[in-house]
Order: C-alpha cells, then sequence, then structure tokens
C-alpha cells in the first residue's frame, strides 16, 4: 500500500486518503438500513469519539510538523506562524458558521447563516458539511507536506494515520446524519443519500489543500496550523456542546467517548507516524 501511494502525487494520495474519509462516512450512514433509532446516549458516545480523534490529530498530525516545518524555514519564530495560521483556522470556521445556512439536531434547534428557504433536512446535511470541510483540508494539508518531507515514506506513513483517523471518526459521523433524518420521517434510502453526501466535501477539500501547499510550500506551517485551528473550532463549538446536551449523571458517555477517540488517533499518529 505505502510503495503504491509513493508513486502518485501529493494530490493524487489526498484524493485517496480522502476518498477512505468518504467512504467510512458512506457506511456509518448505511446503518439506517439496520436501525431506525439511536439512543442519545449512544449517539453523545460518538460524537465524543469524533472530538477526540479530532483534538489529538490536531496536535499530533497538523501542529507539531507545523512547528518543525517553521522552524526550517528560518523566516518568522515558529510560534508565531503557527499561532497566526491557527488562529485563521479559526476564523475561517467562524465566519463560515455564520455564513452557510445550517440548522443542529434537535427539536428546539433554530436556524444558523443567511436567511434561506432551503429545508431542513439539507440545512442539517449542511451543518455536517461544515464540520467535514477541516477534516478534508487536513487529510490533503498531511499529504501535501509530505511531498517536501526529508523522509517522505515516513511522512506518507503519517498523513495515512490521519486519513485512518478522520475515517474512524467518520463512521459514527455518518450514522449521526442518516439516522436521525429516519427519525423525522424520512426514507431510509434518502437518509442514507443525505448522510454520505454530507461527506462528499472532504476530497474536494483534501484535493485543494495538497494542491496548494505543493505549489506555494511556503505556506505549509501556515496550512498545517490553520487546519488544526479550524477542527478545533469544530469540536469546541459543535461537537463538544451537542455531545453535553443531557443529564449530568450522563455526561460520561461523551467524556469518555473523546478520551477513547484522543487515544486511538494518538496511537495510530505515533505508531505509524
Amino acid at each position: 500500500m505505502i510503495d503504491w501511494l509513493m508513486t502518485l502525487a501529493a494530490w493524487q494520495q489526498a484524493l485517496v486518503g480522502t476518498a477512505f474519509t468518504y467512504g467510512m462516512t458512506a457506511l456509518g450512514a448505511g446503518l439506517v438500513f439496520l436501525f431506525k433509532t439511536i439512543k442519545k446516549d449512544i449517539l453523545n458516545l460518538m460524537l465524543g469519539f469524533a472530538s477526540g480523534v479530532m483534538i489529538a490529530a490536531s496536535f499530533w498530525s497538523l501542529l507539531q510538523p507545523a512547528i518543525e516545518q517553521a522552524e526550517e524555514n528560518n523566516g518568522l519564530p515558529s510560534w508565531l506562524v503557527v499561532s497566526i495560521g491557527f488562529a485563521l483556522g479559526g476564523i475561517f470556521l467562524y465566519i463560515a458558521d455564520h455564513l452557510l445556512p445550517h440548522v443542529h439536531f434537535g427539536p428546539n434547534k433554530e436556524q444558523e447563516g443567511l436567511p434561506t428557504h432551503l429545508r431542513r433536512t439539507i440545512l442539517l446535511v449542511f451543518s455536517i458539511t461544515l464540520h467535514n470541510i477541516p477534516e478534508g483540508l487536513a487529510v490533503g494539508v498531511a499529504f501535501g507536506a509530505a511531498a517536501s518531507a526529508v523522509n517522505p515514506t515516513a511522512a506518507v506513513m503519517g498523513a495515512l494515520s490521519v486519513a485512518i483517523g478522520i475515517g474512524i471518526q467518520n463512521f459514527p459521523e455518518g450514522a449521526a446524519v442518516s439516522i436521525p433524518l429516519r427519525q423525522e420521517g424520512m426514507s431510509r434510502t434518502k437518509a442514507f443519500l443525505y448522510g454520505q453526501a454530507s461527506g462528499l466535501v472532504e476530497p474536494i477539500a483534501g484535493v485543494l489543500g495538497a494542491l496548494l501547499v505543493t505549489k506555494v510550500t511556503v505556506i505549509l506551517p501556515y496550512a498545517l496550523a490553520f487546519a488544526a485551528g479550524a477542527m478545533i473550532y469544530v469540536v469546541i463549538e459543535e461537537l463538544i456542546p451537542e455531545a453535553q446536551q443531557t443529564t449530568s449523571s450522563k455526561n460520561h458517555y461523551a467524556v469518555f467517548g473523546t478520551m477513547t477517540g484522543f487515544i486511538v488517533m494518538m496511537i495510530l499518529d505515533v505508531a505509524l507516524g
């Protein structure tokens, strides 16, 4: 697998990696054909797991390499470069969050973003799609960074660990889209189609990210930190609050899910990267 990946261009590697993450989203969405409902505790566990994966990936797969890349450039201080990129990632998601029309799951959720007459189901999918942009970008930038690495094989292994980690957390994320749509009365087939559609943005973001950092290598540390900032924004703004919407005695589902996701991503990154 690694030997074959090494023969591909960075954007092609990113396409392969994000095709896997999309496939995991579709696979998770396919659970709607087996289940009609999803317990809140299980959903909280899934959201927590996704949060843990994204937090761990943000540091080991993105921020740490960004610091190393910034130190090699001998320009601005590495801490300043990474801070700028990280902040811009959060600002980008903040702006997108306030512009893209979307609504979160739950009976009392109000529409966010610009006013629109789109159906609620479309807005629900937009909500998850917004989360998937930084995930696809993270995979793409990681493969793009491998193209200029001193040890490209090890770097590709690290990028592959990012794709695997994001893919693993996309599985429950796909189910978290399709099954609630089924609960709201949508047919299983339509709920599946909407659920998998939320992951289509990842290959687009991944390829664009890889092309950008390979064509303009000076922005690589900024791009890595940017993806990390965007992912942390999603975790704090959306995933953790959603997972905590339950009685205080049940909050441990989200907590243990987060810790498990963090450990899984940490193991993947350290073992493969």
